[in-house]
């Protein structure tokens, strides 16, 4: 039985992989004065901007790291490099290369009984790319990416999926010259759906996989250690 419910959640999360915003980090909190680190890779395939500006794409590596606070408290830390592609309607894509992304962010376990818990969590990325010219025309380029979630999760001991809901907003910050221009998601889709699996290795070493479905399209994936 707990194949099946594995096999079924696992077709959910690879069918509705349609999201973005900041990686939930799954409800796999470190103890009390303990950390958990890795690497995470985030591609953000599709995010849609108001208005007429159009759709941004990125892609992001990070080094991540948590500190159990509390028990149920745990501070979050990530560090790297990622890019920007902004594609307006009516102009061509513009291309900024990968520099500088950073993150932090917290999560709160208040539900933890037998095998099942709960966790709320806040994020933020901020990606600064290199600078694209157009021409002639300097373009430079910040993407600010902040969530809210709450998710639910089942440990089957071979793994652990988890599910919630979560708002996000994800603005593209665009400087054309010295002119600057703050452009927010499209305010239609600010909340989707996340699904996610924590797949240990052993009991030091554990896998991440995420998709967050309804306002973008975009995935994660991380390798951790207990520490």
């Amino acid at each position: 039985m707990k194949k099946i419910i594995f096999l079924f959640l696992v077709l959910i999360f690879f069918t509705s992989v349609k999201s973005d915003a900041a990686p939930c980090y799954g409800t796999e909190v470190p103890e009390q004065g303990k950390f958990i680190g890795g690497g995470q890779t985030y591609v953000i395939l599709r995010r849609y901007l108001e208005k007429d500006y159009g759709k941004v794409r990125s892609t992001q590596h990070f080094f991540q790291l948590s500190y159990g606070v509390f028990d149920w408290l745990s501070l979050d830390l990530k560090g790297g490099a990622g890019n920007i592609k902004q594609h307006p309607i009516i102009r061509d894509e513009i291309d900024y290369s990968s520099s500088f992304a950073g993150g932090y962010g917290l999560r709160a376990k208040f539900l933890d009984q037998d095998k099942f818990s709960m966790v709320f969590g806040f994020q933020h990325i901020s990606v600064h790319p290199q600078k694209a010219y157009i021409g002639n025309q300097k373009n430079k380029a910040v993407l600010d990416d902040w969530q809210f979630s709450l998710l639910g999760s089942y440990d089957l001991s071979f793994c652990r999926p988890y599910l919630g809901a979560k708002w996000d907003r994800v603005d593209y910050i665009h400087w054309i010259g010295e002119n600057r221009k703050r452009k927010m998601s499209d305010l239609s889709k600010l909340t989707g759906l996340v699904a996610g699996f924590d797949i240990p290795v052993n009991d030091k070493v554990f896998f991440n996989l995420e998709g967050q479905a309804f306002d973008g399209e975009a995935f994660s994936f991380a390798l951790n250690y207990k520490f």
